[in-house]
C-alpha cells in the first residue's frame, strides 16, 4: 500500500516539475528578442533577472513545500507513537487489575 501512496506522491510533484520547466522555457524563448529589436535587446538583462527572481521563488516554494511534507510525516510518526504507548500502557493496567483482584498471582 505503501508504493502505490508514493506513486500518488510523485504525481502532482512530477507535474509541478513539468509545469515549471514549461514556464521556464517560454521566458528563455529567443523569438521574443527578434520580434521586439532593440527594444528588447536593451532590457534582455532585467528579462534574464526576472527569469532568475521566478525561478528562485518556484524553488524557495518547492522547498517549503517539502518542508512542511517532512513536517507533516515527523507530526504523524510521533502520534502514531503516543497511541502505541498508550495501548501498551492500557495492557499494562489490565494485568495489574488481575494481580490486584487475584485472577493471576
Amino acid at each position: 500500500m505503501s508504493e502505490i501512496w508514493r506513486r500518488r506522491s510523485l504525481r502532482p510533484l512530477l507535474l509541478f516539475f513539468f509545469f515549471s520547466l514549461q514556464f521556464l522555457s517560454a521566458l528563455s524563448d529567443g523569438s521574443l528578442n527578434s520580434e521586439l529589436g532593440n527594444q528588447a535587446k536593451t532590457h534582455g538583462n532585467s528579462h534574464s533577472k526576472t527569469g532568475a527572481k521566478v525561478l528562485i521563488v518556484l524553488l524557495a516554494v518547492v522547498a517549503v513545500g517539502l518542508f512542511s511534507f517532512f513536517l507533516f510525516k515527523l507530526w504523524q510518526r510521533k502520534k502514531r507513537e503516543e497511541q502505541y504507548a498508550r495501548l501498551l500502557k492500557l495492557f499494562e493496567e489490565d494485568d495489574e487489575l488481575e494481580v490486584e483482584l487475584g485472577l493471576r498471582d
